[in-house]
């Protein structure tokens, strides 16, 4: 192999995200990489993100190159993964995290609290919207699509008062000028796998790549990820969820919203760390709650 080919979308984050990745990968292993660029379904659609085809909208094609063998080696924003196990491919290896927060980007440096009356808000996000009517009911939430640049692009130009973000993009991307306000997610939960990478492989070449996992990350962010599994919800689903390791244990806190904001039902778990089976017991342990409490009414599983 003269370079590993390390295939991506071709957003100006995802340009930042897999670039990271194949620094790490020469700093790690001394190997070359050379990127391939793909454009995806999400990437072609101008429909709402929430009707757009949902699972696997920026996923499919990058996965298909790869057991194509045309890459050797793709790189995901994980919220974007859909949690069922690929046949082919493996998730082997989730580097470091980053801030897994949402960012509110506002005019005039305003915060959630202190925007006006009626203010526009946007988000493609059904979780982000249902956590904006329970907070501020007089809100008027916009539904948009776009970049980065293009999601700030209507804040500046005066059509939107503000947008939600990930705190983790806007990190990647040197753009953290444009946050007015880092909503805590102990009141704030973010989509599962927010601000984690996943890079992915064909089964069997794991070790080109492993050196790059890191274990509280990828605790974290699958017991996240069960949670959303084990209800069924969609990635667009209005759920959120957040899991630390801390002190030896792995702390995970779920909650799943009604569209409207009215309902919110959170269930909170401990289990003991490091230990494989913790990520899965943590989240059956929040599903079962949640369910029990009604979630399956809110995320659309048939349950």
């Amino acid at each position: 192999m003269t370079a590993l080919r390390i295939g991506t979308r071709g957003s100006a984050l995802a340009l930042t995200q897999t670039g990271s990745v194949a620094d790490d990968l020469a700093t790690e292993t001394g190997v070359a990489t050379e990127l391939v660029t793909i454009t995806t379904a999400g990437d072609r659609s101008t429909e709402p993100l929430s009707q757009a085809g949902g699972t696997g909208l920026f996923t499919s094609a990058l996965r298909d190159a790869l057991v194509a063998g045309e890459c050797d080696v793709i790189v995901h924003s994980l919220k974007d993964l859909p949690t069922a196990p690929h046949p082919d491919l493996t998730i082997a290896a989730i580097p470091v995290r980053e801030d897994a927060r949402d960012a509110l980007c506002a005019r005039d440096g305003l915060t959630l609290l202190k925007l006006p009356t009626g203010a526009r808000v946007g988000t493609g996000s059904p979780r982000r919207a249902a956590q904006l009517r329970r907070q501020r009911q007089d809100l008027q939430i916009v539904d948009i699509r776009g970049n980065v640049d293009t999601r700030l692009g209507r804040v500046a130009d005066g059509d939107l008062d503000g947008v939600l973000l990930a705190a983790a993009g806007l990190r990647r991307l040197r753009r953290t000028d444009a946050i007015t306000e880092l909503l805590d997610l102990d009141h704030w939960p973010t989509a599962p796998g927010q601000g984690a990478l996943a890079v992915e492989v064909r089964r069997g070449d794991e070790h080109l790549v492993e050196s790059l996992d890191h274990a509280e990350s990828r605790a974290a962010a699958e017991a996240e990820r069960h949670v959303l599994a084990i209800l069924e919800a969609g990635c667009s689903a209005p759920l959120g969820a957040h899991a630390v390791v801390d002190a030896g244990l792995l702390l995970l806190s779920a909650s799943v919203y009604s569209l409207d904001g009215t309902i919110a039902l959170t269930a909170s778990h401990a289990a003991v760390w490091p230990d494989d089976a913790a990520p899965l017991d943590v989240a059956a342990s929040a599903a079962r709650e949640l369910l029990d409490a009604g979630a399956a009414d809110l995320t659309g599983s048939a349950r």
